[in-house]
């Protein structure tokens, strides 16, 4: 059976119809950069999508962070996490924006979807601190690796009415399913998306070989290693989404590429086991 594949100017359309929260967030990790950055303008970011805003009210007031229903305005919220966890609380809400419905050609349900954006970005988060790198783009780019996914199935349902979808009886990983299907990977697809809204190109060349990282030692590759560890760490979790399980793989040179030794990839494990079961509550 032969399928049309989406050019490059159809997956951009289809990526222009998520919502902006994925650029409010990479914005706002920007304004961090900053020393001179206050919580004024990380506010104005975040009122870029009402929705987004209405979020992070909400989270705001969950028992993540404290609860008690006093916060009413996007200011109050902000500095009631300060600059230490604005990326977190931020990320939480924006995976509840982008990741809107439940992926039916891939056959991942809603809530599975979320934890998995979620415990990878913390993860990643979770590494980057240890070893000293940023820990906001590390947990950017965790976040927003699975971009690709969200963007080739709603093509799926709005341009192609060809039933196939995927089966892992057939297919090993999403990647080669998505060869076939659309002549491209969701790996792929996040990267053009990411490239054309200008995001740093540290994160995008890192997410472009994430899934199977050289072992070099510059920014991109680092990171790349940091994202492949990540997605152990998911999996490990039982939040690693099936068709990437085969991916992930936390061996020792891929650790040692990062800086980490086993004995230390345990207590990472546990502190992004931790996080993430604190920062899931706020996803309901």
């Amino acid at each position: 059976m032969s399928f049309v594949h989406p050019t490059r100017d159809a997956i951009l359309e289809t990526a222009k119809k998520l919502p902006p929260a994925a650029q409010i967030l990479a914005g706002i990790c920007e304004l961090l950069h900053d020393v001179n950055t206050d919580l004024d303008q990380i506010a104005t970011e975040i009122r870029r999508d009402a929705a987004l805003a209405g979020r992070v009210i909400r989270i705001s007031n969950s028992v993540v962070y404290g609860g008690g229903g006093a916060v009413a305005s996007v200011e109050e919220a902000v500095s009631r996490v300060g600059f230490a966890e604005i990326v977190r609380l931020v990320g939480t809400a924006t995976v509840n924006r982008i990741a809107d419905r439940e992926l039916g050609a891939y056959h991942i349900g809603l809530d599975t979807l979320r934890e998995a954006l979620l415990m990878h970005g913390l993860a990643a988060e979770t590494l980057a601190e240890y070893v000293g790198m940023n820990r906001n783009t590390a947990y950017l780019a965790g976040l927003l690796r699975g971009l690709g996914i969200m963007v080739l199935d709603r093509f799926a349902g709005d341009r192609m009415p060809q039933p196939l979808t995927y089966d892992p009886k057939q297919f090993e990983s999403y990647a080669k399913w998505e060869l076939v299907r659309f002549g491209v990977t969701a790996t792929s697809v996040t990267t053009m998306a990411l490239d054309d809204w200008k995001f740093p190109e540290e994160i995008v060349t890192a997410i472009e070989m994430h899934l199977d990282p050289t072992l070099g030692d510059d920014e991109a590759e680092k990171l790349a290693n940091v994202l492949n560890v990540a997605g152990a760490i998911a999996a490990g979790n039982q939040r690693a989404l099936p068709g990437e399980l085969i991916c992930w793989a936390a061996t020792p040179e891929r650790l040692a590429a990062i800086g980490v030794d086993e004995w230390q990839y345990r207590s990472i494990v546990q502190r992004a086991s931790e996080l993430f079961e604190q920062q899931r509550q706020a996803l309901y």
